[in-house]
């Protein structure tokens, strides 16, 4: 008896409707108006898609949950204390114009949603895609100018000299590469922060995806993204600086530089599955892994 009534059975349809129906009333406006600006950027164009992909993956931890036959235990002291707390960020950010509280507040309604409908034990479940989540959020251009200006500096550092070495006309002033006649400024969506926080959210997305059973192979592999990072970010500065030498500034600029941004995470794909094969044959690393159920 006691547990029949702790325990509930998912919310009915209608509670889906009245769910959704109000999440698209107050963030499509919200998002719409980020297609218009901010995604409209090559800096803040993988937005979009860590949206997506958290959806999705929201989706998949969902139907799992589901056809593993967890019931509902909600918490509504949680739930409404976590909704709340994302309701008046948004109300702030969507105020103001501040992106990174109105954005960003979907996080914590869904979150408080979850704990409301289904509790604690069902967010643990699905925690990765709300946090997988957070890198779609769009940073204030303060910290991002700060953080920035280094990695552009030592990526600038590393295209100049491996195009040197592989015979090219190559000079440097800062972020700015002069290869021939031709100079190309290293700007934020080459070798900034935003990239940085895309390639690690994909190598996170790989791991929870992978669930590799060794805790330190995964710590491992989280840390060495940063450096994976940024050889996935220097071969796209040189892939852009040969483009340019050789088929003119037209070209570098026009569709091959945005395929040039498809390379730097297919890129950063492979060199994190052969960080990870690699990593697999280390001793006290571990081999074991399990697939997550696609």
């Amino acid at each position: 008896m006691e547990a029949s009534l702790a325990n509930r059975p998912w919310p009915p349809a209608v509670t889906w409707a009245v769910m959704f129906a109000a999440l698209l009333v107050a963030y499509v406006p919200s998002f719409v108006d980020l297609f218009q600006t901010l995604w409209a950027t090559d800096q803040n164009a993988h937005g979009p898609i860590v949206l997506a992909v958290s959806l999705w993956f929201l989706w998949f931890r969902a139907k799992q949950v589901r056809e593993e036959g967890l019931l509902a235990k909600p918490a509504p002291v949680a739930g409404w204390a976590t909704t709340l707390l994302g309701v008046a960020a948004f109300v702030i950010g969507r105020s103001q114009g501040v992106y990174l509280l109105e954005v960003g507040s979907l996080v914590p309604v869904l979150v408080g949603m979850t704990l409301l409908f289904f509790g604690a034990r069902i967010l643990r479940r699905m925690w990765f895609a709300f946090f997988f989540m957070c890198f779609m959020v769009p940073l204030p251009g303060s910290i991002v100018d700060v953080l920035t200006q280094p990695m552009k500096i030592a990526v600038s550092w590393g295209a100049q000299h491996l195009l040197d070495a592989l015979g090219y006309p190559v000079g440097r002033s800062g972020v700015v590469l002069t290869v021939g006649q031709y100079q190309l400024l290293v700007a934020d969506a080459c070798a900034g922060l935003n990239s940085l926080f895309t390639l690690e959210a994909l190598g996170l997305l790989y791991m929870n995806v992978m669930r590799h059973e060794s805790a330190a192979r995964n710590a491992v592999l989280a840390l060495l993204i940063v450096p994976i990072s940024f050889c996935a970010n220097l071969l796209r500065v040189v892939v852009l600086a040969l483009i340019t030498y050789h088929l003119g500034d037209a070209a570098g600029q026009g569709f091959l530089h945005g395929f040039s941004g498809m390379v730097l995470f297919i890129t950063a794909l492979l060199l994190i599955m052969a960080v990870d094969g690699v990593l697999s044959r280390m001793p006290g690393i571990g081999r074991s892994t399990r697939t997550a159920r696609a």
